[in-house]
């Protein structure tokens, strides 16, 4: 019986003519060799003479491996220190708050006052009622 085109099984081989043709980038095709050695599938480029079934075939998979991991680990790294940077400048990270500290003050005082419930207040401000639970706690206004 036939299996459907794009299934792949243990001992199955992915052929190509360069690898180029497989991949987007070195990180992109180092990714998919790494799920199809997952997965026991093997890989020949037939251009550059890589089969994963050779001992020289696994070696440039696994430098192809190690150089992708290397790159991931170098945008990590890259990503933290920016991030820190932008910190120390003094620089707020992520969204702004939908809703000013005047904002929250308001809808703070008409629900403690009773004059309206947070789904009320939240329907006001144009906001999801948790938006107006998260600014209470944000703020300081407990309760």
């Amino acid at each position: 019986m036939a299996r459907p085109r794009g299934e792949l099984r243990p001992g199955d081989s992915v052929v190509v003519l360069k690898l180029d043709r497989l991949g987007r980038s070195v990180q992109h095709l180092a990714n998919l060799l790494v799920r199809l050695r997952a997965q026991g599938v093997h890989f020949v480029s037939l251009s550059e003479g890589i089969n994963t079934t050779t001992p020289g075939g696994k070696m440039v998979f696994h430098i192809f491996s190690a150089v992708a991991e290397f790159q991931r680990d170098i945008i990590v790294e890259n990503t933290n220190a920016g991030l820190a940077a932008a910190r120390r400048r003094g620089r707020q990270l992520g969204r702004r708050p939908k809703l000013t500290l005047e904002d929250v003050a308001e809808a703070h005082r008409q629900v403690m006052q009773g004059y309206a419930s947070a789904e009320d207040v939240a329907a006001l401000f144009s906001v999801h009622p948790r938006t107006i639970d998260r600014a209470f706690i944000r703020c300081g206004f407990e309760g």
